[in-house]
């Protein structure tokens, strides 16, 4: 299964980098597979370093943010236990890793990480249908390069319904700013 979520790594001079993710896990989370793009701040990150943190989060706003590399100010974090990392204050959960293997052979490498720490930090709350929306949204924004803006743009159409009818602001913001990327991707 595929789990959408965020992963930390350590940039070169040490501060946390922050990246949506969703890897391949199975039903132990004993191990899990990333495939980032290998022109990726994460991949570079785990090649340098090889660990990080992987988080389970139901707070799609930070979801989208870091899809289009705008979590500026970043969320607050705490070093890791097992790991020379970062886990996300507010998370539900997260699964602190270390590199195993990384198979860059193909378009997206393949990293095989293996869970070395789990925390769990407080209750996942859940998605609502427009949260489940925004991280769909977030998800499109990171594939701009791969597809057709007019597609994106009607999908993103889709989506803002579901929001406008189940959203919070929270939700709201976050679409906003999906928006004004997909905006500035056409110019």
């Amino acid at each position: 299964m595929i789990l959408e979520g965020l992963v930390t790594t350590r940039n070169a001079d040490g501060s946390p980098h922050l990246a949506p993710m969703g890897p391949r896990v199975g039903a132990d989370w004993a191990r899990f597979v990333l495939r980032p793009f290998p022109t990726s701040g994460t991949y570079k990150n785990l090649s340098a370093h090889g660990e990080g943190v992987l988080h389970v989060t139901d707070d799609a706003l930070l979801i989208a943010r870091a899809a289009i590399g705008r979590a500026d100010p970043p969320p607050p974090v705490r070093p890791a236990v097992r790991v020379a990392g970062f886990v996300l204050a507010d998370c539900c959960r997260s699964y602190e890793f270390v590199v195993r293997s990384v198979d860059a052979s193909g378009e997206r490498v393949a990293i095989d990480a293996e869970v070395v720490h789990a925390g769990r930090h407080r209750d996942f709350w859940g998605f609502n249908r427009a949260r489940h929306a925004v991280v769909e949204a977030a998800i499109l924004a990171t594939r701009l390069h791969l597809l057709p803006h007019d597609e994106v743009a009607a999908e993103f159409k889709k989506l803002w319904v579901i929001v406008g009818k189940t959203g919070g602001p929270a939700e709201h913001e976050a679409m906003d700013l999906l928006d004004e990327h997909l905006a500035g991707a056409a110019r």
